[in-house]
C-alpha cells in the first residue's frame, strides 16, 4: 500500500513552486516581479562590467580595493541566488512540461551554462588553492546574461513587425509606437545611459587630478558617445518619413531637421566634429563645454517636459502678461533707485542700466550686496521692493504650476474620454488596453487608477444602455409582441432608476408641484412592488 502523505507533500510543494514561478519568473503573468527582476539583473551586470573596467586603473582601484571586492561578492551572491531559483523552478516553465528530467535539461541549456560560468571563477578561486586570477576574465560572460532579456524582446519586436519594411523596422525601434515593444524601451535606456555617461565624463575631466589619470579613457568614451549619438540621429533622420508629418522624402526630412529634437541631436555631436576637422585652423577647445547640451536629449524621453511645454503654450498669454508687469516694475524701480542714489553713490548707481541690475537682484530677493543704497529713502525703497518681489516672482511661478496641473488634468480627462470612446463599440481589446497602459504610464496613473477608470466607464456604459430605449411606434402598432417588449423594457428601466436613487427621487416626487397624478401613481406602484418607501411629502 502506498503512503498518501508523501504524495500530499509532493502536491503541496508543486503548488508552492508553481506559485513562486508565476510570481517571480513567468513572463506571461502581468503585474508579477519578472520584469523588475530582469531589469535589476541587467543593471547589476552593467555595473559589474563597469567595475571590471575601473579595476584596470590602479589609481582608482587600489584605494577602494575592499569596496570593489565587496561589490563583486554581493554580485556573486545575487547571481548565485538567481541561478538556484531558476534551476529549482524550471520544471514549471511551459517548455519543460512533459520532460522527464527538466532540471537536467535546463542545467545544460545555453542560458544556464552562461549563468554558471559567470559565477564559477569566484567559487574556484575561493576553494581551489591555485592562482586563478586569469579566470576572472570569465566575468565578462556576465554580459551574455543580457541575452536572456534581449532575445525575447527581439522575438517580440520581429513578431510585431512581420511584413513591414526595413525603414518601418527602424522607425519602430527609435520612435515609441505599438510596433516597438520592449526592445524600443531598451533602445531608449541605452541612449539615456550614454547621455549620462558622456555628461559625467565632461564634468569629471574638468578636475585636473582625474583628467591626468583618465585622459585617454575620457577621449575613448567621448568618441564612443559621439558614434552612438550620430548613428541614432541618422536612424531618426532616415525613418522620420514614416511619420505623417514628415511624409515627403526630402521636404519631410528637412522639416524634421529643424525640429527641436533634431537640433538637439546635432548640437550633441557638433562640437566633436568641429574640433576634429578645424583644430588646425582655430582653437576650438572651448566648444567642449557645449557637450553638456547632450543633457537636453533627455527631454525627448521625459513626459513631464512635454506636459510642462504644452501647459506653457496654453498659458502663453497669461505668462507673457505677468512677465510684462514684472519688467515694468523692474525698470521703474531701477529708475527710482538711480534718481535717489546717483548723487550719494555715483560709482555704484552710475546709470539706469546699473540701477536696473540692482533692481533685478532686489526684486528677486537675492541681494548680492555689491550694490546697496545708503540714503534713507533708497533703503525704504529697497525694503518695499523686497516685499513686492515676493509677490511678483510668485505670480509667474504660480501660473506655471497651475498650467502644469491643468495640463495633467486635461490629459487624464482625455484618457477617460478615450476609454469611453473605445467602449462605445465593444469591450477593450488587448491592443487598446496596451495603448491605455502606455498613456497612463506617461501621465503617472497607477494601474489601480486605470482599472477604476475602466470600471467607471463600464458602469456608465451599462447605465446608458439601460436608459436608452429605441422606440419604433409604427412597428409597435402593427406588432403587439414588439409593443409588449418595449413596455417591458421601460418598466425595467424605471425599476433600475428607483433602485439607484429612490430616497432622493421620493423627495422630488413628494414635493414636486409639476408631478402628475399618473406619474406619481406609477412611481408608487413600482416602489411598492420593489418594497421601497413611498414619496416623501415633507
Amino acid at each position: 500500500m502506498i503512503d498518501p502523505v508523501p504524495n500530499q507533500d509532493k502536491g503541496a510543494a508543486a503548488r508552492l513552486g508553481k506559485r513562486l514561478y508565476s510570481f517571480l519568473l513567468d513572463p506571461d503573468v502581468p503585474g508579477n516581479l519578472q520584469r523588475p527582476i530582469e531589469g535589476f539583473i541587467a543593471c547589476l551586470i552593467l555595473l559589474n562590467v563597469g567595475s571590471m573596467l575601473i579595476e584596470r586603473i590602479p589609481e582608482i582601484y587600489e584605494p577602494f580595493k575592499k569596496w570593489f571586492h565587496f561589490f563583486d561578492t554581493l554580485s556573486i551572491i545575487v547571481f548565485s541566488a538567481e541561478y538556484v531559483v531558476r534551476l529549482a523552478l524550471c520544471p514549471f516553465e511551459k517548455k519543460s512540461v512533459g520532460r522527464r528530467y527538466p532540471r537536467v535539461s535546463y542545467a545544460f541549456s545555453p542560458f544556464a551554462l552562461v549563468d554558471l560560468l559567470s559565477i564559477l571563477p569566484f567559487y574556484l578561486s575561493a576553494f581551489v588553492a591555485l592562482d586563478l586570477r586569469v579566470l576572472r576574465v570569465l566575468r565578462l560572460l556576465r554580459l551574455l546574461k543580457l541575452f536572456r532579456v534581449l532575445i525575447p524582446a527581439w522575438k517580440e519586436f520581429r513578431q510585431l513587425n512581420v511584413g513591414r519594411t526595413f525603414r518601418q523596422h527602424v522607425h519602430a525601434l527609435v520612435w515609441p509606437s505599438r510596433f516597438g515593444g520592449q526592445i524600443q524601451k531598451f533602445f531608449e535606456f541605452f541612449i539615456i545611459a550614454w547621455v549620462v555617461i558622456s555628461v559625467l565624463s565632461v564634468v569629471l575631466e574638468t578636475v585636473d587630478a582625474v583628467h591626468y589619470i583618465l585622459a585617454m579613457e575620457f577621449a575613448v568614451l567621448d568618441s564612443i558617445a559621439v558614434a552612438v549619438f550620430t548613428i541614432e540621429f541618422l536612424m531618426r533622420m532616415y525613418s522620420c518619413v514614416e511619420d505623417p508629418r514628415f511624409r515627403e522624402p526630402y521636404a519631410g526630412r528637412a522639416r524634421y531637421g529643424v525640429t527641436p529634437g533634431a537640433v538637439i541631436d546635432v548640437l550633441a555631436v557638433l562640437p566633436f566634429f568641429l574640433e576634429a576637422l578645424l583644430h588646425h585652423l582655430f582653437d576650438l577647445r572651448f566648444l567642449r563645454i557645449f557637450r553638456m547640451l547632450r543633457l537636453l536629449k533627455l527631454t525627448r524621453f521625459s513626459d513631464a517636459t512635454k506636459l510642462v511645454w504644452d501647459g506653457i503654450k496654453r498659458e502663453a498669454s497669461t505668462i507673457g502678461a505677468s512677465f510684462f508687469v514684472l519688467l515694468l516694475v523692474i525698470i521703474l524701480c531701477g529708475s527710482l533707485g538711480y534718481l535717489l542714489e546717483h548723487v550719494a553713490q555715483p560709482d555704484k548707481f552710475e546709470s539706469i542700466p546699473a540701477a536696473i541690475y540692482w533692481s533685478v537682484i532686489t526684486l528677486g530677493s537675492v541681494g548680492f550686496g555689491d550694490i546697496t543704497p545708503i540714503t534713507p529713502t533708497g533703503r525704504f525703497l529697497t525694503s518695499l521692493m523686497a516685499l513686492l518681489g515676493i509677490a511678483l516672482i510668485a505670480i509667474p511661478s504660480g501660473i506655471l504650476a497651475a498650467a502644469f496641473t491643468d495640463q495633467l488634468r486635461i490629459e487624464r480627462e482625455a484618457i477617460g474620454g478615450k476609454i469611453a470612446a473605445i467602449m462605445e463599440g465593444a469591450e477593450i481589446d488587448a491592443e487598446e488596453k496596451a495603448q491605455l497602459e502606455a498613456d497612463s504610464r506617461r501621465l503617472h496613473i497607477t494601474d489601480i487608477e486605470l482599472a477604476s477608470m475602466i470600471e467607471l466607464a463600464q458602469r456608465t456604459r451599462s447605465l446608458d444602455k439601460a436608459l436608452r430605449t429605441e422606440f419604433n411606434l409604427a412597428a409597435a402598432k402593427s406588432d403587439p409582441q414588439l409593443a409588449f417588449e418595449q413596455f417591458r423594457g421601460i418598466v425595467a428601466n424605471m425599476r433600475e432608476i428607483i433602485e439607484v436613487s429612490n430616497e432622493k427621487l421620493a423627495v422630488v416626487i413628494g414635493r414636486g408641484a409639476n408631478v402628475s397624478r399618473l406619474e406619481k401613481g406609477i412611481y408608487e406602484q413600482v416602489a411598492l412592488d420593489l418594497g421601497t418607501s413611498a414619496p416623501d411629502k415633507r
